[in-house]
């Protein structure tokens, strides 16, 4: 079974600093108006503020790839999700089924006159044959086939965006978390990155049901937030 590729924002790390954003924009020679990365701050000014890295996070189970007409989104070997320029058709609807906005359209006007859909590709490029010019002039750099990593993560000055192998990136967040001391109090953290008690691997991956899963623990319950 291939690697999945994920992304990570460690919020704890990121700084609002937009290297990322500026780092995409410059790798793939973006169109002005096109954001293919943003960085977003909540409860700005306020005690707790945080700054999160949002793009595509390339879906196991890909709303936009379900409501899209013209099957012009798919997932490669690896998780990513791509596109087709070719086949796309400007409708809008994976804009709407996306709750990251990850979905972006270079021209406005009337309905159904919105140009063709651009995204966040993982820095790997689109259909087109790898690394070709017409690869490059419809999506981008492909930095994957030439064994980079994905040009935002690469330039994070704090490495707070983390992007690669899930389980690897993953690995990496969670000895992060633990030496900070209190991952266990986090909602979810015993599904996402607890370790089985009798040692072995965790079963609470990819689409498997997660037999790891207590409703009576505190996995369910609301936790407790560092302050």
């Amino acid at each position: 079974m291939a690697a999945r590729m994920k992304f990570i924002c460690d919020t704890e790390r990121c700084i609002d600093c937009n290297g990322c954003v500026t780092a995409c924009k410059n790798e793939h020679e973006l169109a002005w108006g096109i954001n293919r990365r943003r960085v977003v701050t909540i409860n700005d000014g306020v005690p707790g503020e945080r700054s999160v890295s949002v793009a595509c996070m390339h879906c196991t189970d890909a709303p936009c790839l379900a409501v899209c007409p013209t099957n012009c989104i798919y997932h490669t070997e690896d998780g990513i999700v791509l596109h087709s320029k070719d086949q796309c058709i400007g409708c809008g609807y994976c804009f709407y089924a996306c709750p990251f906005g990850a979905p972006q359209f270079g021209e406005t006007g009337l309905f159904n006159h919105r140009g063709k859909m651009d995204k966040c590709t993982f820095c790997a490029g689109g259909p087109e044959p790898d690394t070709s010019e017409a690869e490059f002039k419809k999506y981008g750099r492909n930095r994957i086939a030439e064994g980079k990593l994905p040009a935002c993560a690469e330039q994070c000055g704090t490495k707070a965006l983390l992007g690669g192998e899930a389980n690897i990136i993953a690995d990496i967040y969670r000895q992060r978390v633990e030496t900070r001391g209190y991952g266990p109090e986090l909602w979810g953290w015993k599904i996402a990155y607890g370790k089985p008690k009798r040692g072995g691997e965790i079963k609470a991956k990819g689409n498997h049901p997660r037999v790891n899963q207590d409703l009576t623990d505190s996995q369910n319950s609301a936790g407790r937030f560092p302050t």
